[in-house]
Parts: structure tokens; sequence; C-alpha cells
């Protein structure tokens, strides 16, 4: 088995995931413009994307351990690849949409297969390096997302922007020969009601924030959609405590420790994913930036991604991860405030850029190693369900706000008067945040699963 050729492979898949997400960004005002469409229904391409890449991300983690995490993840790297395709080359917008949204489900599987193959390869002190380079690229692709997207549209338009993922993607199934195969870590019969009943609430959920605002609340897709999800969600969890296999072991939800980093995660993108969306067209209409200069503005929050995951990795038998994952909240919140208080944006995007960095390079590999060995897939796709649920709505609601200041047009004089409103709110939510994880890490004794992992073999980074 080829240790380096296994981190190579999916970290190089795992950095298409978050660049397309950052990337489509910039080119939503120039997609408006080509097609033509409404911003409304442009944001779906941002929109699509999120809902079923967090509605997804369980199941495929499900489909991980039960059918194998190479397999899986393979699966997952041809989808997103001849999606991205299609978007290329999309002569509408519904197709457009359409490609995207089957996008979402490749990345699910890509990043659950990531996390679940080299959480399998690697165990102890390898597992707190490498999980840093997971956050690293993560970090790497969101960063250069928006510049790189920027500079294909001027060279190419905006297809350009989905064409290059597509082909790096299809590129990298060469190799995946050389990945461990890791056979089945959990029963082989899959829970398909419990899958469906869960991707279903989960998809409406995020249907009725993302349309609420365009068609009204009390619009009857909107209503009939909170309906659906309000009676799923419940249904799912009678159904998991009653399945020989479940597709979820709701003992995952018993654990404070993860439980807390959940939370942490969710205010942490709360704050990252809607300024990674909307900040390339703020500058764009605020400063009067051509996209790719107001693409690389954007690195100033993303940048320190690239080399604080791994430092926080190499720290952390000094600082312990609990300490450096409320830091994390504490800054992101501080710049938040920072951000909506003054004119000035070098400072504040650094300090939420650090924050989010550190919470980047830990959260991913606390989450996984909080579990045992069997549950790697499944605990993944949990904890990432949880990010990008939170992600894609905070997306979607930031994005009806904006929207709503500026009368559809991401322009004028009320576009900075919007964020700054959304960003002070954001920072609220951080600090409150940092208070409960506080309380929830400090605990010293184990759940249930932690224990199982103990038993296990498996070591917890703590």
């Amino acid at each position: 088995m080829n240790r380096t050729a296994t981190v190579v492979i999916s970290l190089t898949a795992l950095f298409l995931v978050p660049f397309t997400l950052s990337g489509a960004s910039v080119a939503l005002i120039r997609i408006t413009e080509d097609l033509p469409a409404t911003l409304a229904a442009v944001q779906w391409v941002v929109n699509g994307y999120g809902a079923t890449f967090a509605g997804f991300m369980l199941v495929t983690g499900s489909l991980a351990d039960r059918y194998g995490r190479r397999r899986t993840f393979a699966a997952g790297v041809l989808v997103f690849s001849v999606s991205a395709l299609v978007s290329a080359v999309a002569g509408d917008v519904v197709l457009l949409d359409l490609a995207r949204v089957v996008a979402g489900i490749g990345a699910a599987a890509t990043v659950t297969g990531a996390s679940a193959v080299l959480a399998q390869t690697f165990t102890g002190a390898w597992r707190t390096r490498v999980f840093g380079l997971f956050g690293a690229t993560i970090g790497l692709g969101l960063a250069f997302g928006p510049t790189l997207a920027g500079l294909l549209m001027e060279s190419f338009g905006w297809r350009g922007a989905f064409a290059l993922p597509g082909v790096i993607g299809l590129i990298t199934l060469a190799f995946f020969r050389f990945l461990p195969e890791s056979g089945r870590t959990a029963a082989a019969r899959m829970d398909w009601a419990g899958t469906v009943a869960f991707t279903a609430a989960l998809v409406l959920l995020i249907l009725v924030f993302v349309e609420g605002p365009e068609l009204g609340w009390t619009a009857p897709p909107v209503l009939l959609a909170a309906l659906g999800s309000a009676v799923l969600f419940p249904l799912f969890v009678r159904i998991e405590r009653r399945a020989a296999e479940p597709v979820l072991d709701l003992r995952l939800l018993t654990s404070p420790r993860f439980l807390g980093l959940c939370a942490a995660v969710v205010a942490i993108v709360a704050v990252f994913g809607p300024l990674v969306v909307y900040l390339p067209s703020y500058f764009m209409a605020t400063l009067g930036l051509p996209a790719a200069q107001a693409g690389a503005l954007v690195m100033l929050l993303t940048g320190p991604m690239l080399v604080v995951p791994v430092l926080c990795g190499m720290a952390a038998r000094w600082v312990r991860p609990p300490v450096q994952v409320i830091a994390s909240l504490v800054l992101v919140g501080a710049g938040a405030f920072w951000f909506a208080a003054t004119d000035d944006r070098t400072g504040p995007l650094l300090v939420m850029g650090v924050g989010i960095a550190i919470a980047t390079g830990l959260l991913d590999g606390l989450a996984v190693g909080s579990t045992p060995a069997a549950q790697a897939g499944v605990a993944a796709g949990l904890f990432n369900t949880t990010k990008l649920t939170g992600e894609t709505l905070a997306i979607a609601v930031v994005g009806s706000v904006v929207a709503a200041r500026t009368s559809g047009t991401l322009a004028g004089a009320g576009y900075p008067a919007a964020m700054d409103l959304v960003l002070w709110v954001l920072g609220v939510v951080c600090i409150a945040v940092a208070l409960v994880v506080t309380a929830l890490l400090r605990g010293r004794s184990r759940s249930s699963v932690d224990e199982a992992a103990a038993g296990s073999g498996t070591r917890l980074i703590e």
C-alpha cells in the first residue's frame, strides 16, 4: 500500500470540491448576463450544489462503510467530474442548475470517501498530520477558487470555471488503483428507509430557506416543503431506533464532544460560506474591481488556510485542540465585528481567515477521530452533513438579505449596509457558540461512543 499515493490522489480530488464552490461565486454575475437568467435562478448554481452536497453526505458516508471507501470515492469523483463538464457546456440555466445539483452528490461521495480512506490508512500522530493536510487542501480550494475562476473567466468565460475541475477530476480516475481497498467495514445491508427519509427531510429544509425569501414564506411550495421536513425528521429518528443496521448510529448524538464540534463548525461556516460566495461581487460592486482582482482580495480571508491548518496540527502537543477550536470561534466573531464597524477590510478579513483556518485544520480530524474506526465513514458523513447544511442555509439566508437590500442586483448603496448587518449578527452567533462549545468540550468523561472508540483501539485526537 502506497501511503504517499493515497494522500496525493485523495487530496487532489478533494481540492476540486471547494474550488467549484468558491469559484462559482465569481461567475454568478457573468452567468446572469450570458444565459440570461434572474439572480434567483442563478443562485441555484451555488444553492443547488450545496443542497445535495449536504443532503447526500450521510448517505455516501454510509455507502463507503458498507460497500468500500475506494469504490465510493471513485464513483463520487466520476459523477462530480462529468457534471462539471456538463455545467461548462450548459446552454440554459435549467440544465446548469441540474448539473450542479448532480455535482453536489458526487462532491458528497468524494469528501466522505476521502475522509474514510485517510482515516483507515493513518492512525495516531500521522492521522493528525494528514487531516491537517486535509484541512489545508480544503482551504487551498477555497482560497484559490475565486482567483483562479476570475482568471479563467477573463480567458475563457465563466464556463472555464467548471471545465477545469471536470478535466482534472477525470485525470485522477486513472490513478485510483493505487488507493487501498477497504472492503466492507459495516453490514452490507443498507437502511434505505432511513436513507430516503433523512435525505428528503434535509433537502426539503434547505429548499424552505432557499425559496422562502423568493416565493414568500406562505407560498404553497414553501409550506409543503416545511411540512414535509417537519414530518420526515421525526420519522427518520423512529426508523433508526428500530432498524437492525441503521444508516446513522444515534449514539453519535449522545457524545458531548461530537456535538460541540458540530456546533463549532456550523458557526464557522455560517460566516465563511456567505463571505466566500458574496465577497467577490461585493468588491466588484463597491470597489469597482474586475473579477480577477476581486477574487484575489478574497484571499485575505482564505489565504491563511494554506498554512495555518498544518501549523495547528504541529502545535497540538502544546495547545490542546479544544482550546484552539474555542480560539477560532472568538477570532471569527471578533473579525466579523471589526468588518462591520469600520471601513478597513484587510485586518478583519485576516483575523477571520486565521480563525477559520484554525477550525478547518482541526474539526474534521477531531470529529472522525472521536468515533470507532468502523464508523469513520458515517461519522465523516454526519459531521460534514452538519457543516454543509449550516453553510448552505447561511448562504441562502444571507443571499436573501443581500438580494432584498439591493433589489436583486448585487449592487448599489444597500450592499455595504446589508453586509454589515449580516456580519454583526454572525459575530454574535460565533461568540455565543464559543461559550456553548467551552461547556461541551470541557468535560473529561467520555460518552459511550468515545469509550467504544477507545475500546476498539482507535486513538482519539485530543
